[in-house]
């Protein structure tokens, strides 16, 4: 491996704690031991919708509160009103706005830093939404902004193979020499093998693989803990 490219949602930082806070901010009923499999579901509604936003069928204030209501009931919780959902994600704004990197990502990037390896950034997601993340996460401090890329600002989004292309050509990286490394398997690991690229499973939500799909990816992690020797070994 030559060059390396991350996810940035659960990947770089750990969404669960900003999502968890403010479901217990406005949605207090929702019982703890529901939190992991409502967050799994809201992440899976995001990929699912999002793609309406980009093509103009919905706006992303609709697709929004649709992701929210959609993974309560679920869960068998009752719907909630439009501006209830509106105000959940005001508040999970508001909790983002404190994201932090996790300390072993940044070890992993130090480490790349310092042995000079390019880096890089695809995610998807509303451009002014997901930069502020980058821009919290501070990960211009490793990552240059010219190779940051943002799925609404390109009109194309993981997993579509049009997305690591455009990627590979903007950052000047070899396709098969280069890795990605993301939480979702059918966003970062499905699209990566889309783009002819290698890839890390950052499987630390421990997903199933979905049944229809192959282990295209060269490595699973499944902590935060392991991503560092990992990578540590692939670039040394």
């Amino acid at each position: 491996m030559k060059t390396i490219v991350f996810d940035v949602d659960d990947t770089i930082y750990d969404q669960q704690q900003p999502f968890r806070n403010a479901i217990n901010s406005v949605f207090p009923c929702v019982k703890n031991e529901d939190m992991h499999a409502l967050y799994i579901r809201f992440r899976f509604h995001s990929d699912e919708t999002f793609p309406k936003v980009m093509a103009n069928e919905w706006t992303l204030e609709y697709m929004r509160f649709y992701r929210i209501n959609e993974s309560l009931t679920d869960l068998n919780y009752p719907p909630v009103s439009q501006e209830d959902g509106l105000t959940f994600q005001k508040t999970y704004e508001d909790e983002l706005d404190n994201i932090v990197m996790h300390p072993e990502v940044k070890k992993v990037f130090d480490f790349l830093k310092e042995k000079n390896i390019p880096m890089g950034i695809i995610t998807n997601g509303p451009t002014d939404h997901q930069f502020k993340k980058v821009k919290q996460l501070q990960l211009e401090n490793w990552v240059p902004t010219d190779n940051i890329i943002i799925s609404q600002s390109t009109g194309f989004q993981k997993p579509e193979r049009e997305i690591f292309d455009l990627a590979a050509k903007e950052f000047g990286m070899d396709c098969e020499r280069t890795l990605y490394v993301g939480d979702s398997f059918e966003n970062d690991i499905a699209g990566a093998k889309n783009g002819g690229w290698k890839s890390l499973w950052f499987n630390h939500r421990l997903r199933d693989m979905p049944a229809d799909e192959e282990p295209y990816h060269i490595k699973e992690v499944t902590s935060f803990e392991e991503l560092f020797p990992t990578i540590q070994s692939l670039f040394s």
